[in-house]
């Protein structure tokens, strides 16, 4: 694989640059669907490939590992070939989730003892098993196993986690190194930095994730309830740190409006449920502000959904018949609705992209920030 930086800003550090993969190149900025389960919820395989267009998706190794299991999908030849995707594919660690049961986890040096959220059953995670994990789904882009922190939590609470991510990392690395792809495409491992939200440990976790040498490197522990300037000054001390010959991936971002702010700090990649989960709860994202469907305002709005790439919602679906479908709990309206958020996520970073080729993204941003951010 190869991350080749093409262009960056001519007033800010946003950057343009292009990922090669063996199942095809990705431009950055770029956001990636997640698909926790092999599937992007509420819509179909081929309205990634075809409307979406969405370059990458994202798989979660916890959930994959629970369902459908390793061994079906090695017996499938991965998880490219279970879920009929060519394009590439991020496997999350699954340490965010293990964060997420807080309740029904032990964290050790060795690892991670947790219990399965869906039949209680008992499991273990080390930074090693998490890579075979991630060799048996066959995702192009692996990452490294990590803690995440809560928001807030102690200075020293952010010590010991960073410290232990730190020492986990290496163990990644180490074991990365001594295991091979399984399908014949190349796998790369990024790191993980850590620290919540004290600047000098972000200091500390980015020279170290950086010194690691992984391919690409990732940011953690944001969007975990921070905020928002938070988010943006950690993201930024990170970026200045870490070495612009390699990606940079801001892990669970964001809004529309985090998008843009950490792309003008220097993120390339980005993920997060939110288009597709507010999709199923009633929520468009637009270039002229967000839409809450279930406002009885748009009862009577025969007019078209407003998005700039999406002429076949635009064609056949008003405002007043998603709003029926929303309020009338129909999968139809969530199919719509996700498809149509999904969409706007692709145009907004490919209009990212554009500017920043044209050295006029900080000007852009400043212009459209305010309309994405507003309420209709």
């Amino acid at each position: 694989m190869k991350f080749n930086l093409q262009a960056v800003d001519k007033k800010s550090k946003a950057r343009h640059g292009i990922l090669e993969t063996d199942h095809g190149l990705i431009e950055t900025p770029v956001f990636m669907s997640v698909g926790t389960l092999g599937d992007v919820k509420a819509v179909h395989t081929r309205d990634l490939y075809d409307t979406v267009n969405a370059p990458i998706i994202l798989g979660n190794t916890l959930h994959l590992y629970l369902r459908p299991g390793t061994e079906i999908l090695e017996q499938a030849g991965g998880l490219h070939k279970f879920i009929n995707w060519d394009r590439p594919i991020l496997s999350d660690s699954g340490g965010f989730q293990v964060y997420s049961l807080s309740e029904i986890r032990d964290i050790k040096e060795e690892g991670v003892q947790f219990k399965s959220h869906i039949d209680g059953s008992k499991h273990f995670f080390s930074p090693e098993y998490a890579i075979d994990i991630q060799r048996s789904i066959g995702s192009d882009i692996v990452m490294a196993f990590d803690e995440c922190t809560p928001y807030p939590c102690e200075y020293g609470y952010a010590k010991d986690s960073m410290d232990l991510t730190h020492r986990w990392l290496d163990r990644c690395i180490s074991h990365f190194d001594e295991t091979k792809p399984k399908y014949g495409h190349e796998q790369v491992l990024f790191g993980i930095v850590q620290g919540s939200v004290y600047g000098d440990l972000r200091k500390k976790s980015a020279e170290y994730i950086a010194q690691s040498d992984c391919f690409g490197n990732a940011i953690g522990g944001l969007s975990v309830g921070e905020p928002n300037d938070k988010m943006y000054e950690m993201a930024e001390l990170v970026c200045d740190i870490l070495p612009e010959s390699k990606p940079r991936y801001l892990m669970g971002v964001g809004k529309p409006e985090d998008l843009l702010e950490n792309i003008e700090r220097g993120v390339d990649m980005f993920d997060c449920v939110m288009p597709t989960r507010n999709g199923r709860n009633g929520t468009i994202f637009t270039a002229q502000g967000r839409l809450n469907m279930k406002n009885a305002k748009w009862k009577n709005d025969f007019s078209p959904i407003n998005n700039e790439r999406l002429s076949f919602i635009d064609d056949h679906y008003t405002k007043a018949y998603l709003r029926h479908l929303i309020h009338s709990g129909e999968i139809l309206g969530g199919m719509i609705a996700s498809l149509q958020n999904l969409v706007f996520y692709q145009w907004l970073t490919a209009q990212a992209r554009e500017h920043i080729k044209n050295g006029t993204y900080f000007d852009w941003k400043n212009e459209i920030l305010p309309k994405i951010s507003r309420k209709l």
